[in-house]
């Protein structure tokens, strides 16, 4: 449906963080969740405006409903439905707390939630619960295991830093073990309480990558990453099937974000501002305003980025260009390639010794 996806008219996913509040404080968090909700988050009829300006990009919307804990907000299920009569493709993304229990799985389901997304950043819940809160492990397992009783769709999401990467491969195995169909691998983008962890090195990053390609051929589940669109460029430089069958999904270029007070990013991870739903449509922001437009043209990337020949497959994470350099066009410091003759500057954290 969506392999001609137009990303200047239209997002591949949208993304609505709904609340900040959160029983949890996860050591990564983008949102810095708090346990309370904020004063001014948009309401319910604010919320169901986007969503009926969601529809408007086209049938078939994917809409993602986040926090912060999506739970938190008494209306979920309402907003749920509508979406979904509208034509959305609603999807939900909450915590593993004992609120989601399998009554509420059971409820969401039956709101018309196409896709559960839960986190899991270790195999066991000693590594887990350390990185997530006390008994998150358990109510995670829990939860996944009432999305197969309820016949919902089930996605893992995994945070790759150097406190977790040496457990991917129990975690995969925990992946498959869930039933889950997508495996989703976030590689750290330093925002929020992420400032404080310690992202894998390019080269583990460029390796990681590799094994997940592996992974991606012999699992009956789906593997895909998040702010490392050079995933595809090492897909395509191994020859593997299907690695360049869509054009990089990166921040604003196909996705967006609409944050608990109605800014909209190009990124969660990419906090700078280009309108706000209270006051001009998401359709508008996305398609018309400078920072989107400027997002989707490859040729305005700088550094090793704009000069490399998979700009337009990947382009890199945007979202990690800004938090390192300030700059969304600058070059991703998480990729190790250098373009052949490029002998430009080369972001901090990139050394001369990762030439291609």
């Amino acid at each position: 449906m969506f392999d001609d996806l137009d990303t200047d008219r239209r997002p591949l996913v949208l993304v609505w963080e709904v609340t900040q509040a959160c029983e949890l404080a996860c050591r990564h968090c983008r949102a810095d969740a708090r346990p309370a909700r904020h004063p001014d988050e948009l309401t319910t009829e604010e919320g169901r405006r986007l969503l009926r300006e969601a529809a408007e990009f086209g049938d078939g919307q994917l809409v993602v409903l986040s926090g912060g804990d999506p739970l938190a907000r008494e209306d979920l299920l309402e907003l749920v439905e509508y979406g979904t009569d509208l034509g959305n493709r609603m999807t939900v993304t909450p915590s593993g707390t004992r609120s989601l229990t399998p009554e509420r799985v059971r409820e969401l389901s039956d709101a018309g939630v196409r896709r559960m997304a839960l986190s899991l950043d270790g195999a066991t819940a000693e590594s887990h619960d350390a990185f997530r809160g006390e008994a998150s492990f358990a109510d995670t397992v829990a939860a996944a295991e009432a999305a197969r009783e309820a016949g919902l769709p089930l996605q893992i999401n995994t945070t790759v830093c150097a406190e977790t990467v040496g457990e991917l491969p129990a975690i995969r195995d925990r992946v498959r073990e869930l039933g889950a169909v997508l495996w989703s691998v976030f590689f750290l983008v330093p925002v929020g309480r992420g400032r404080v962890l310690d992202p894998v090195s390019p080269e583990r990053a460029e390796a990681v990558m590799e094994w997940l390609h592996e992974v991606d051929a012999a699992e009956p589940f789906g593997v895909k990453t998040t702010e490392a669109p050079f995933y595809r460029r090492v897909g395509l430089q191994g020859d593997r099937t299907g690695s360049a069958r869509r054009g990089g999904i990166t921040a604003g270029r196909g996705f967006a974000f609409v944050s608990h007070v109605g800014e909209v990013y190009p990124s969660g991870f990419l906090p700078e501002s280009a309108g706000n739903v209270r006051e001009r449509s998401v359709v508008d922001v996305y398609r018309n305003a400078d920072l989107f437009e400027a997002l989707r043209a490859p040729e305005k990337l700088t550094g090793k980025c704009g000069a490399c020949e998979f700009k337009h497959v990947c382009g890199g994470s945007r979202s990690r260009a800004y938090a390192h350099a300030g700059d969304p066009l600058a070059s991703d410091p998480l990729c190790p390639y250098v373009p052949e003759g490029y002998d430009g500057a080369l972001p901090e954290r990139i050394e001369r010794s990762g030439r291609a």
